[in-house]
């Protein structure tokens, strides 16, 4: 399938082929809702989503690093060459990452904002050196680098019915939901590498703080503080879903099932937590196979709904401008 997806975007160089195969393996790999969600795109614009998210994913993989196999300054030494990597490569459509090379062409390809990249890179950053983030206000800013900006990067990619500038809000909504939505579901993965990114305020306000999810995870006993100050992360997380759901009619509508279905399926794990009455200190809520099979299903059936719509609309434009021509000018 990645072979029809390259030639359907002209990508034909075979070392950027290579590259773009790179990005589409990692996502494979490591986004199972979002690269199904994927599958529902136009062939043509599958690739430089992939080029999006396996750039996001090589950046994130590195500040991460969970089984500790690099210091934080070797972790810092390797995102600075990713930086001094990826400016070059905006410039000049290369790179050393094959990661790099790829997003790089699609950026140009797209005319995809530099700025929203650099911002993107400040937020992996702030991983090294940022254990926990005491307010929402606080946490806002991250979030933006890191989730936001793709959504917004998205856009130029998935194409508008409106201008732009309209539906990028709901874009940035719909990435920083996504992210909400992660730290939630990984809340005891993110503790393990010293980080909690639940706002330091919501969880004061049920009298939780870092010791309480700590002393948590580490006995694997509950407490009744921990799962009232998740579920109103969870409320916090919903409540973002529902200021980025607009935005989807805004797309162009062969991109819409895809948005829709990662809408679907993420909003799902939010679903899988409470079902699993919030033990994410303890266990990781996923989707079911069969759900994540229901929602591509769906997905496919509006998929084919949206080209049968495209293909009506164009035999009737074509219709119409033959009746134009058989009638002649207006005189």
């Amino acid at each position: 399938m990645s072979r029809r997806e390259l030639d359907a975007a002209g990508i034909t160089d075979p070392l950027l082929r290579a590259a773009y195969t790179r990005c589409r393996r990692l996502n494979a790999r490591h986004g199972k809702s979002y690269f199904l969600a994927t599958r529902l795109l136009p062939l043509e614009r599958r690739s430089a989503v992939h080029a999006l998210y396996g750039f996001a994913r090589w950046a994130d993989d590195i500040v991460d690093d969970l089984d500790r196999h690099r210091t934080p300054e070797e972790r810092d030494r390797l995102l600075r060459r990713l930086e001094s990597d990826l400016a070059d490569g905006l410039l000049t459509r290369a790179g050393r990452e094959p990661v790099v090379r790829a997003v790089a062409d699609t950026a140009a390809r797209y005319g995809i904002d530099h700025a929203l990249f650099a911002d993107f890179l400040a937020s992996m950053r702030a991983d090294l050196t940022v254990t926990h983030y005491p307010t929402f206000a606080d946490l806002r800013g991250y979030v933006h680098g890191s989730a936001a900006v793709i959504g917004l990067q998205m856009l130029p990619v998935l194409g508008t019915v409106t201008a732009r500038e309209e539906a990028a809000p709901h874009a940035a909504a719909l990435g920083v939901a996504f992210q909400l939505t992660n730290f939630l579901r990984d809340v005891g993965e993110d503790l393990d590498r010293g980080r909690v990114y639940l706002p330091g305020d919501l969880l004061a306000a049920h009298g939780v703080d870092r010791s309480l999810l700590e002393w948590s995870r580490r006995t694997g006993r509950r407490d009744r503080r921990i799962r009232a100050a998740l579920m109103a992360a969870e409320a916090m997380t919903r409540r973002v879903y529902r200021t980025a759901e607009p935005g989807i009619a805004m797309l162009d509508p062969r991109v819409r099932p895809c948005i829709r279905a990662a809408f679907t399926l993420y909003g799902g794990i939010l679903d899988a937590i409470a079902e699993q009455d919030y033990s994410v200190l303890h266990r990781r809520a996923v989707v079911s196979r069969r759900r994540r099979a229901a929602t591509a299903a769906a997905g496919l059936l509006r998929v084919a709904g949206a080209r049968l719509r495209a293909r009506t609309e164009h035999r009737v434009a074509r219709a119409g401008a033959s009746a134009v021509e058989r009638k002649g000018p207006v005189r």
